[in-house]
């Protein structure tokens, strides 16, 4: 089933939604409709150009869990070089930027982190609700990062870019070893890819998920 969001703020139960993973049409992308989103598992995936949006809530989830990410032997060379250095939520406005521009993304057909979406989270990062991983090079230059909604001891990622090879990588890991130093629990992925797996990632059944997002304690940031 894929619910219509039109004519209400709540959100069905995503277990009776589609199975592809796509649970609803319409709604709006107020800070406050994303608030109960995320961290029920779903979030919106459409293209801003387009009139109607996309909510995507997929039934098994891909996370990576803190303590299990894969570092590889390539990526630690990289980081004891010490020529790129990672902070969190030091310029989350940059990082999602990055994350709408980099590639010539914004002039794709479906580039989705419009002015009103990147208002939106903005504007939870703002509240507490979204963080930021942040990559800089020995010219304190903004070369990658990662952004994504937090939940209990939980971090929902959203996008993440990069200018330098394996900036992004540099960021999630960064992000994970905060994140188990501080007892969180995983960072959600979203989508599967083979780049993710490669580093830990992994899926887990939506129950299992929502008691972490939902009833996990809070961490540290």
């Amino acid at each position: 089933m894929i619910f219509d969001l039109s004519r209400t703020t709540e959100f069905p139960d995503p277990r009776f939604g589609h199975p592809s993973g796509l649970y609803a049409v319409g709604g709006d992308l107020s800070p406050e409709r994303l608030i109960k989103a995320y961290p029920r598992g779903i979030f919106p995936w459409y293209a801003f150009r387009d009139d109607q949006i996309q909510w995507w809530a997929p039934h098994r989830r891909f996370v990576i869990f803190a303590d299990e990410i894969h570092i590889s032997h390539s990526m630690r060379n990289l980081m004891n070089k010490k020529t790129l250095t990672c902070s969190i939520n030091e310029d989350f406005e940059g990082v999602i930027n990055g994350c709408g521009m980099v590639d010539g993304r914004m002039m794709e057909e479906n580039a989705w982190l419009g002015p009103e979406l990147t208002e939106t989270w903005l504007e939870l990062n703002r509240r507490g609700h979204a963080k930021s991983v942040e990559v800089w090079d020995e010219d304190d230059y903004l070369v990658g990062g990662l952004y994504g909604f937090v939940s209990g001891g939980c971090f929902i990622g959203d996008s993440m870019f990069s200018l330098v090879p394996s900036a992004s990588k540099m960021a999630l890991i960064h992000l994970a070893r905060h994140m188990k130093e501080q007892g969180g629990i995983f960072i959600d992925c979203q989508l599967k890819t083979d780049h993710l797996e490669s580093m830990g990632a992994r899926f887990i059944p939506y129950d299992e998920y929502l008691e972490a997002t939902l009833n996990s304690k809070p961490i540290e940031w």
